[in-house]
């Protein structure tokens, strides 16, 4: 074979076509918005093409299908929600049906991760901000997109809200009694630097401070011997990530923590703060003594018996004391009395 076919063979089944990505044309929807953007935000459709239509034999020319084409098939690329029958959800104790940015997120979500934050694939940090992102942005489109009220109650609310990012998309629609341009690339772009901007804080913020209370949880017969208090010696939002790890470690109820003791934010004094029966209740698992709440100062530390008190609030669930030292003592005592 003369050289020059050879370097032909070699080189020519390495060349590939350019992908091109299919959604619905007319009004658009927050869901294939923000699919198409996921998908052009990992290597096989990176630079992909958009076709908009409903027609089967323009969709039958795609590589990849969204939101439109009554079928659900990952082997056949074909990632639509609005068939008879489909009841396709998120899995890992999510139960909300999904919309095609569920559907797309779900089986792409990782690589989206990976390819953003130049992780493995098979990273666990990236497993838990898929998880992660899910709830805190995907499954809320998908609950939208498929008319699923967030309050189980048929009560009416009392206001209506149209900022979310599904209105914000809906309001991109063109008006129906004028023609003009449509602007689906603007609400795809709208829908992925919103994610992004989401995976960014989760990756830079939200999973150190996991790290650090993971730590805290594992140390805390350290601080206490029955592990009733946690010590953090820097501020962290801790809530959302204590109530995740108690739930993934298994922990028996009469080994959780009570207290969280960690510096205050401003001004270098310290918190002792009564851990919440869940992260959204105002009821504490143990709140500190009723005898302490509401006083503060000399009355609070003469009862006390711990000095440098700064406060208790009237409903127990935090306190205050100028050291570290003082707000240990106080949990200790709260726990003990």
């Amino acid at each position: 074979m003369r050289p020059s076919l050879l370097f032909a063979c070699l080189v020519l089944p390495a060349l590939s076509l350019a992908q091109t990505i299919g959604t619905h044309n007319g009004t658009f929807h927050c869901d294939e918005a923000l699919a198409v953007f996921l998908l052009r935000h990992i290597p096989t459709y990176r630079d992909a093409a958009l076709k908009r239509s409903r027609d089967p034999a323009v969709l039958d020319t795609c590589d990849i299908v969204v939101d439109v084409g009554a079928v659900y098939d990952v082997q056949k690329n074909r990632f639509d929600h609005h068939q008879r029958g489909f009841q396709e959800v998120f899995g890992h104790g999510f139960t909300t049906k999904l919309s095609s940015a569920g559907l797309v997120y779900k089986h792409f979500g990782k690589q989206v991760i990976a390819s953003e934050l130049k992780l493995d694939a098979e990273d666990p940090q990236v497993t838990v901000l898929w998880l992660k992102l899910y709830k805190e942005f995907i499954e809320a489109i998908d609950a939208h997109d498929n008319g699923i009220s967030q309050y189980p109650s048929e009560a009416k609310p009392r206001y209506r809200s149209r900022t979310d990012l599904s209105s914000r998309v809906g309001w991109l629609n063109p008006p129906w009694n004028l023609l003009c341009q449509s602007l689906f690339v603007k609400a795809s772009q709208l829908t992925g630097e919103e994610f992004l901007n989401r995976l960014q804080y989760h990756a830079q913020a939200w999973l150190p401070a996991r790290d650090i209370v993971g730590t805290g949880l594992l140390t805390r017969h350290q601080v206490y011997p029955s592990g009733g208090i946690m010590l953090f010696e820097r501020f962290v939002p801790w809530k959302d990530h204590l109530f995740e790890l108690e739930e993934e470690q298994n922990i028996a109820r009469e080994a959780l923590p009570l207290y969280v003791i960690y510096p205050d934010e401003f001004g270098g004094n310290w918190r002792v703060q009564a851990v919440p029966v869940s992260p959204e209740s105002f009821e504490s698992r143990k709140a500190l003594p009723e005898a302490w709440r509401g006083l503060r100062d000399d009355e609070l530390s003469r009862l006390s018996g711990v000095e440098g008190c700064i406060f208790v609030h009237a409903s127990g669930f935090i306190g205050g004391n100028k050291t570290k030292e003082g707000a240990l003592i106080l949990a200790i005592l709260a726990i003990t009395m």
